[in-house]
């Protein structure tokens, strides 16, 4: 215990030596207070006129700095979590390893941390593949810089001064379009595996060539993922497909071998030979729509990434004699449940997911009142979609696409010529109804009474 508080002492005295940062005026940076948001500066005035040092830090400068609007503000600080809730009325200390505060302002949540103190190798507690484990002693400001992971990741703007403080010359690294590990990166690698996924996203996204030292150990270091927690890679992973650059971000973690096994659900995404012009289409059209500022679906995402899957099982479940609908969702509950062992899907994208895929057959019903209800249903939309991808990708023709199209967009008259020219599903239960059909004309009403009460249950 003496030997562990001497180290904390005279690393400590010793990091008061290390360089100044740069300090980087607005004249240079051009990132105005107005740019940010307004709930981030006033957590930071309100904290520094408390008497602690507090900044906007990481992704958000970062971003700002390349032209993105940031997606959500973190704030660092000198207070602890405990005097940082002391100060705001509307926020919660949440966190285990590393305790943190929400600050709430209307809808948006500013994230306060405390400053970290940066690894001592012999102290820190990591498990055998050098994993850090706990990570909950405080630090100082410099400190807190060294223990980023990229030095674009380690920028802090003062919004009071409009100053960016530069510890690792993260400034110049973007300028330079390269992605820079700072420390070590074998060593940062084997604390927090997931770096390697964070340094291909954020080269992806922002257009930088991870530097030599940072991406020749990816590959060698790669199995370390199998010791990450499920949860926490698929989040990552989540990230990932929604960045914006899923497509370039897949195809560089292909490159560095970082797939066959390690990450199941890019396993699932690009080991499809069936269905990987349908999955990469999918990925695309994410990208798009991320770039447009539009929604995404995490369940439409993945009823596109498994949707091959369960077209196999519901062909095979047919060939073996099983009527169509049962064994679509005898297929549904089949590959999710085998890909629930491998993936984190929560029980709500498992739900958007089925109802996608459930409203694929109805898509062939072009008569009666099956379509009317159809394009009232809430996920209509989202079905439309998957049918679209379905067309692209060449499962089926076009001009279907198309007629369900013209059929939401159009008028009651132009609707029921649309009804006329549709062609008649075949439908073999419905043939032998008809041939059973009694003559009287007491039974031909209630067999009619049946009829509607199918396509009700079919819908």
């Amino acid at each position: 215990m003496i030997r562990k508080l001497l180290r904390k002492v005279f690393r400590r005295t010793g990091s008061v030596t290390e360089p100044a940062p740069a300090l980087i005026p607005l004249e240079q940076h051009g990132i105005r207070r107005g740019q940010l948001s307004q709930v981030a500066c006033k957590t930071c005035s309100v904290l520094q006129e408390n008497g602690h040092a507090a900044y906007i830090v990481g992704g958000a400068v970062r971003d700002l700095l390349v032209g993105y609007p940031p997606k959500d503000y973190d704030v660092a600080t000198s207070a602890t979590p405990e005097q940082v809730r002391a100060l705001f009325r509307r926020s919660r200390i949440i966190g285990r390893r590393f305790k943190i505060v929400h600050v709430m302002s209307g809808r948006e949540t500013i994230e306060v941390s405390t400053f970290r103190a940066s690894h001592d190798s012999e102290t820190a507690q990591t498990d055998e593949h050098g994993r850090v484990l706990r990570d909950n002693e405080y630090g100082n400001e410099v400190e807190d810089a060294s223990r980023r992971d990229f030095t674009v990741n380690a920028l802090y703007y003062d919004p009071t001064r409009e100053v960016i403080i530069d510890y690792h010359h993260g400034v110049a690294d973007l300028r330079q379009k390269t992605l820079r590990m700072i420390g070590e990166p074998r060593a940062r690698y084997r604390e927090d595996p997931v770096r390697m996924l964070r340094a291909v996203r954020l080269g992806a996204k922002l257009g930088l060539s991870i530097d030599p030292a940072a991406r020749h150990p990816i590959r060698e270091m790669a199995e370390l993922l199998e010791n990450v927690p499920a949860a926490r890679l698929f989040d990552e992973m989540l990230k990932l497909l929604f960045s914006g650059h899923a497509v370039k971000c897949l195809e560089q973690l292909r490159a560095e071998g970082l797939h066959h096994g390690l990450l199941p659900l890019l396993d699932v995404i690009l080991e499809q030979p069936m269905g990987e012009r349908f999955v990469w289409l999918a990925l695309a059209n994410t990208d798009e729509r991320v770039r447009q500022d539009k929604s995404v679906s995490p369940g439409f995402l993945f009823a596109t990434l498994l949707w091959h899957e369960v077209l196999a099982n519901w062909e095979a479940r047919k060939r073996e004699g099983e009527p169509s609908q049962p064994a679509l969702f005898e297929a549904m509950d089949t590959v999710l449940e085998t890909q629930s062992r491998k993936l984190a899907l929560t029980r709500r994208i498992a739900g958007d997911v089925k109802d996608i895929w459930a409203m694929q057959p109805r898509f062939d019903k072009r008569s009666g009142k099956s379509p009317y209800r159809l394009i009232e249903h809430p996920c209509y939309r989202a079905g439309w979609d998957f049918l679209r991808l379905r067309a692209q990708s060449g499962e089926i023709p076009m001009d279907f696409v198309d007629w369900w199209q013209d059929f939401a967009h159009a008028g009651h008259d132009q609707r029921e010529a649309l009804l006329n020219l549709a062609p008649a599903p075949s439908s073999p239960v419905r043939k032998r109804r008809r041939r059973r059909k009694p003559a009287s004309g007491n039974d031909a009403g209630a067999a009619g009474d049946d009829s509607g009460a199918e396509r009700k249950d079919g819908d």
